[in-house]
């Protein structure tokens, strides 16, 4: 039932974005939108090498992907480009092959678990991952081109 995944805590989630805004001087913009809902995720991020060092982010989205927006927000800084893309890979794997979600410092992506049902929701809940990796393929190709 739709009352599962708009549960309590998504809709927290989605009423409490972090890192709301864009960067000065981000080292890649990207956007991610969908066509079947609208939702649009715009992402700034800088890194040092393969680590996120700072982020931000507008989101129009639904309260779905608001909160997978909120859960990236949360804990985008620090990690590496490889932990990032695997992620993207794992939800998307969650959310289209029943795998698992995933764990450690990114366990709440669970709470999203429930949308696999619903495949007209995947591509909202999808997009902030899609827009980070998008911003990070930039960039290292960005500093693999020369000056």
């Amino acid at each position: 039932m739709l009352n599962d995944i708009y549960n309590k805590r998504i809709i927290e989630l989605a009423g409490n974005i972090p890192r709301l805004g864009r960067l000065a001087a981000p080292d890649a913009s990207a956007t991610a939108h969908s066509k079947l809902c609208g939702s649009t995720v715009k992402v700034d991020l800088t890194m040092d090498g393969p680590v996120v060092t700072d982020f931000a982010h507008d989101v129009k989205a639904c309260a779905l992907g608001q909160a997978s927006s909120s859960i990236m927000a949360s804990h985008v800084v620090g990690s590496t480009a490889e932990e990032l893309r695997a992620l993207r890979e794992s939800v998307r794997k969650m959310l289209k092959e029943n795998g698992a979600p995933p764990s450690g410092k990114w366990a709440d992506i669970a709470l999203l678990e429930p949308v696999r049902d619903y495949k007209a929701r995947h591509a909202s809940t999808l997009l902030t991952f899609d827009a980070v990796v998008d911003a990070i393929g930039q960039i290292e190709a960005k500093a693999k081109t020369p000056a």
